[in-house]
């Protein structure tokens, strides 16, 4: 029970960083379904944290979340990023998040290659 409500807070927690970052008024309603549709709910709610902060902090990514996210495909990361990125808080440093969704990407290509 312990890890099921562990699971579920940290959904919460997966949905609110989303929302805070990607308000929904601010894009076409089509976007925010295809981003919601083909990416968000394929991801556990660890590994959609793990890839936000690998882009726009310092964190790093677990290699089962690296070959999830290459089994995803790299229209559903590049997406997600790209989503976020657009958002007035951080379209300044769109260029670097843009750059270390590349990295992140070829990162977990390599990873799931060599597994």
């Amino acid at each position: 029970m312990a890890r099921f409500n562990s699971q579920i807070t940290t959904l919460f927690i997966v949905v609110a960083l989303v929302c805070a970052f990607v308000p929904t008024f601010s894009v076409k309603e089509a976007e925010a379904n295809l981003l919601w549709n083909t990416c968000l709910v394929k991801f556990t709610p660890k590994c959609a944290l793990d890839i936000i902060a690998a882009v726009f902090e310092n964190g790093t990514m677990s290699d089962p979340c690296c070959n999830d996210l290459v089994k995803e495909g790299k229209v559903c990361h590049d997406t997600l990023i790209k989503y976020i990125a657009d958002k007035p808080m951080l379209i300044a440093h769109e260029t670097e998040y843009l750059k270390k969704s590349d990295d992140l990407w070829k990162h977990c290509v390599s990873i799931s290659k060599s597994a």
